[in-house]
């Protein structure tokens, strides 16, 4: 399974701005679907965003206006841009890979946890008020 590397994490003033990055493995990428999810403390990990294998992209409603999700092929990379940061996005945020798929897949399939098959080991982000 892919071995997904998360950076880009930390603490940022509410308002503020941060860019998470996850490397993957070059052999899997393209064929492959991303996204992001996080978990806050005491919370279920939810669904922030994705993009699909086709190049497709789906935020959280509560994200969407905030947040941008891309991928780039050629650096086997996937990048969040968080703007607007407030403290109820503090959380842990996973980068996750899917297994090689259809070239078009669903938003109800790119938005299910339990569509990803490889993780990173997560990258913390605070927001303070």
């Amino acid at each position: 399974q892919a071995q997904l590397v998360e950076s880009g994490g930390g603490l940022v003033q509410a308002g503020g701005s941060l860019r998470l990055s996850c490397a993957a493995p070059r052999r899997t990428f393209s064929d492959t679907n991303m996204a992001w999810f996080r978990q806050a403390p005491g919370k279920e990990r939810e669904f922030v965003a994705a993009v699909g294998r086709g190049g497709g992209t789906y935020y959280a409603d509560s994200m969407k206006d905030r947040f941008t999700v891309s991928r780039d092929n050629t650096k086997n990379t996937f990048s969040l841009q968080m703007d607007s940061l407030k403290p109820d996005d503090t959380a842990v945020y996973y980068c996750a890979a899917s297994p090689r798929t259809a070239f078009y897949m669903s938003r109800d399939y790119l938005t299910d946890q339990e569509s990803y098959v490889s993780w990173g080991q997560g990258t913390q982000v605070t927001v303070s008020s």
